[in-house]
């Protein structure tokens, strides 16, 4: 048994989690928050079996698409935008893929 940790675009959250039921798998899905960007993502929590994970990567390759995105500047974080900051360019999207062993699992 493994437990998959998918961290997504925010965008991308809806399509993927309709792919991953429709294919049967269990998702529980998170609000968080990414550290570089400080921008909000999705982290899926998926439990499956071993031979299944390459499935789940085939879904998160297929529908979790990369862009670029214009964000201020790290300079004025905690301090406000200012109008002589200069916006920088980043790509974000894709997925994050962890995979976990687990020990127990129960359905209560």
């Amino acid at each position: 048994m493994k437990l998959v940790l998918a961290v997504i675009h925010n965008d991308d959250s809806a399509i993927v989690t309709s792919a991953l039921t429709q294919d049967g798998f269990f998702v529980t899905k998170l609000s968080t928050t990414g550290g570089f960007l400080m921008v909000g993502n999705t982290t899926l929590l998926i439990g499956t079996e071993d031979d299944k994970i390459d499935a789940i990567k085939d879904i998160l390759k297929k529908h979790c698409s990369t862009r670029k995105q214009i964000n201020a500047s790290a300079r004025s974080f905690g301090r406000g935008l200012k109008s002589d900051d200069i916006a920088e360019e980043a790509t974000v999207g894709g997925a994050i893929f962890f995979v976990l062993n687990v020990d127990t699992f129960e359905k209560l």
